[in-house]
């Protein structure tokens, strides 16, 4: 039997000699022969049996099988590399048989000589990218195609080399470990890979070593698991590592491939450090105006540990300042801020000793022994003086007064005093936005307070006051306090209803019949609360006090008729039983109305009256319907009579509503006969065409044309077309039309003017005869001034 034939090239170096060897002691060790390829050579032959049916079964040599080859990677050679030979049992070395190559890689990777049977590679191979090929190899008759022996698989492995280094997951690593820890406490593990093969030699085989760290970490070699190597490591002291992890391949042999990584190491604090002030005394000031809550001064005590384990707590544990001042952390700086507790005095006492103690907030029992982990130290607090306001004796004040309290009485006094060792005198005022209505006023210097006015506790219950005390000396400093004012009650009222009433009876009542329950009112307070008596005297109703501030109206007759008296006032006398007593009268109305026999009321309305009286409802809708009809006649009638008592301003072509700008001027009287003619300031237009106005009804249809006035007076002339004028040129007009009436005389009168304004120049030129002929509603008038005239003459 043949097996297949590997043979390697000579003109490698000397290790790669000693590798083949070894493969290929290890191949000749394992070609078993396999039953996966048997040659047809029926003459090969060698053993025979017989099975049950008497046929003789004969073994043939098995000529034709391959399992692996094996192939160095990443190949150097300048030829290709020879990875073995195949060989069939029916080659004669005629060249009549041919080898045939599929699977992978076949033709690209690998190739065949098809005469020999020898196989190359033609590529460099990388056992990491591909560890092994599986292919397929016939041998078959070159010149007839038929072939020689049966398809036969086979495998070539790469074969490992050590060419990757290992490499870590990550190029730096970060990890923490607690300060003091013991030592062998584990840090971190920190692990790398090889590409190499695992299974064979010791190309993936890692060793671990520390090249940087040492001595406070050391890792294992085996596993890369960093422990600390140091005890007691203080962070304080040193807080950051850097430790450098190798991961040697080889087994840690020389010649092996390598690789590092960083691993930055922080240690954690933990609390073992207690802490302490820097001072044994501290000295702080404040002053004595320092308001309750506000910060006096602060103080810091120091811890080497962060974080958590440097968090304080203060406390103030002795001193004559204990209750004065108290103490608070702050949560950010740690440090103790003293307050204010109470409020200072500096004329009380100036000097304050505090001890303040300080402890970590939280405490780890492993590091107790490292202790004690509290500190203390002595705070002095010295209050500082400062110019203070007055102060009131009281805040604050409740004052009481009678309401009939007088003006100018006095009704109570407030005290202030200046707190300073100076005692400045003081001074004291009435803020008046508080009494606005000046009710009250108060001495300046003591303090009395006295009323303005006299006060209605009726009108205000309570009055409030603010007053001001300040220094003589230095006005700025100023204490407020409010003076509540109580006005106490008199007894200055009468009671009275109260309520309005609706009271009625029926006709029909009998007597004894109640009509109304009636109760009273006092806006007084008395002390023991009201009490009122009723008081009633009329013959046809009577009272009955119910002696709980209500009365009861009875009626003392029956039979009462709204034709003879349809309502009745009934005089009440409603009085206290305060002093001084006081009384009132109130008038109760009670109307006498038509009931039905159960006393529901069924009218009592005037209309009702008439009705029973015998008068129809379309009587009494004629007499209302003259009644408008009269009311209208008489409307009408001073309508139109006012229309004819008035006289157009003036009678334009058009209609003028809008502004009117009149000027008066006043002439000297009937006796200034020199002034000037009135008549003048007609509008000579009106006068002469005597249009009529189209906005009222006319007076006449012919009315009387009156003769235009004397145009010869210049003066006035001159003063209206002046008037015109400015008027005309005038900016700040409105851009609309507008009328100016300077003046206007009334005509249609027989008598014309009276006025002195017409007259002539003297009271020789006038005849009055023509007086005796306007009719006996001036004979009086004509016999005046003709008897005169006859006097004058004579």
């Amino acid at each position: 039997v043949l097996g297949p034939t590997v043979t390697y090239r000579s003109d490698n170096m000397i290790t790669n000699h000693l590798l083949l060897f070894v493969v290929i002691i290890i191949i000749l060790d394992s070609a078993v022969p396999l039953l996966t390829g048997v040659s047809q050579n029926d003459s090969a032959g060698i053993a025979s049996s017989s099975n049950s049916d008497g046929k003789i079964l004969r073994r043939t040599k098995r000529g034709w099988m391959w399992n692996t080859f094996v192939i160095m990677e990443e190949y150097t050679g300048s030829l290709d590399q020879y990875v073995g030979k195949l060989h069939s049992d029916k080659d004669r070395g005629d060249g009549s048989v041919k080898y045939v190559l599929s699977g992978e890689g076949a033709g690209m990777v690998f190739e065949i000589n098809a005469t020999s049977g020898d196989i190359h590679a033609k590529k460099r191979l990388d056992r990491e990218a591909k560890a092994f090929y599986t292919l397929r190899a016939q041998a078959v008759n070159r010149f007839t195609g038929q072939p020689l022996e049966d398809w036969s698989n086979f495998t070539i492995k790469v074969h490992d080399i050590n060419d990757n280094e290992p490499k870590f997951s990550k190029e730096t690593f970060v990890a923490t470990v607690p300060e003091m820890s013991d030592v062998g406490t584990m840090v971190i593990q920190v692990t790398a890979s090889d590409a190499d093969d695992e299974d064979y030699g010791n190309s993936a085989k890692l060793v671990y070593s520390i090249l940087q760290g040492q001595p406070y970490f050391s890792v294992d070699p085996s596993n890369g698991i960093i422990r600390t190597a140091l005890p007691n490591m203080i962070r304080e002291n040193r807080e950051k590592y850097q430790v450098v992890i190798q991961a040697k391949d080889m087994a840690g042999q020389m010649g092996g491939l390598s690789g590092t990584t960083v691993v930055n190491i922080t240690l954690q604090d933990v609390n073992n450090s207690p802490p302490r002030f820097p001072h044994t005394a501290y000295h702080l000031s404040v002053p004595e105006s320092a308001q309750v809550g506000s910060p006096v001064g602060r103080i810091k005590a120091n811890d080497a540990d962060v974080g958590r384990n440097a968090e304080m707590r203060y406390t103030i544990t002795s001193g004559d300042g204990h209750d004065m001042f108290s103490v608070v952390t702050d949560g950010e700086t740690q440090e103790a801020i003293i307050t204010v507790k109470k409020p200072l005095d500096f004329e009380g006492k100036r000097l304050y000793q505090l001890k303040v103690d300080v402890t970590n907030a939280y405490l780890d029992p492993r590091f107790l022994h490292m202790g004690p982990f509290t500190d203390s130290a002595t705070v002095r607090i010295t209050v500082q003086d400062v110019d203070e306001p007055p102060v009131f004796t009281r805040n604050p004040y409740i004052i009481e007064v009678q309401e009939d309290t007088l003006a100018g009485s006095s009704i109570g006094m407030v005290t202030a005093r200046d707190p300073d060792a100076d005692n400045h005198p003081v001074r004291y005022t009435i803020d008046r936005y508080t009494d606005l209505e000046r009710l009250f006023n108060i001495d300046s210097i003591n303090g009395t307070i006295y009323t303005l006015q006299s006060l209605d506790r009726e009108m205000s219950k309570w009055h409030n006051i603010s007053i001001a005390a300040s220094e003589i000396n230095n006005a700025g400093q100023i204490t407020r306090v409010p003076v509540f004012i109580k006005v106490l009650d008199i007894n200055d009222n009468a009671p009275e209803f109260a309520m309005f009433y609706e009271t009625f009876v029926c006709e029909n009542v009998k007597a004894g019949q109640l009509i109304q329950t009636i109760s009273a009112v006092d806006t007084d307070e008395p002390l023991v609360g009201h009490k009122f008596a009723f008081s009633l005297h009329n013959p046809n109703f009577t009272l009955i006090d119910n002696e709980d501030n209500t009365a009861r109206i009875l009626t003392r007759r029956g039979g009462f008729n709204r034709r003879e008296m349809s309502l009745y006032l009934l005089p009440v006398v409603i009085s206290d039983n305060d002093y001084p007593i006081q009384s009132s009268t109130s008038t109760l109305t009670v109307r006498v109305c038509a009931c039905d026999s159960d006393g529901n009321v069924r009218s009592c309305s005037t209309e009702a009256l008439l009705l029973s009286a015998g008068l129809s409802t379309g009587a009494l809708v004629a007499i209302l319907l003259c009644i408008i009809i009269l009311l209208m006649i008489v409307v009408l009638f001073a309508a139109l009579r006012r229309q004819r008592k008035k006289e157009p301003l003036i009678i334009s072509k058009e209609d003028v509503r809008d502004n009117v700008v009149s000027y008066n001027d006043e002439g000297g009287g009937e006796e200034d006969t020199q002034a000037f003619d009135i008549g003048t300031l007609r509008n000579p237009e009106v006068m002469d065409t005597n249009k009529l106005r189209r906005d009222i009804i006319p007076d006449m249809l012919f009315p009387f044309r009156r003769v235009s006035p004397i145009k010869d007076n210049t003066d006035v002339r001159d003063f209206i077309n002046s008037r015109l004028q400015e008027n005309d040129s005038d900016p700040t007009a409105p851009p609309y039309d507008s009328l100016a009436t300077y003046a206007y005389e009334g005509n249609g009168s027989l008598a014309e003017s009276l006025s002195s304004l017409e007259s002539a120049a003297t009271e020789g030129d006038q005849e009055f005869d023509y007086l005796s002929h306007w009719g006996p509603q001036f004979k009086k008038l004509a016999d005046m001034y003709i008897a005169k005239d006859t006097g004058r003459e004579t």
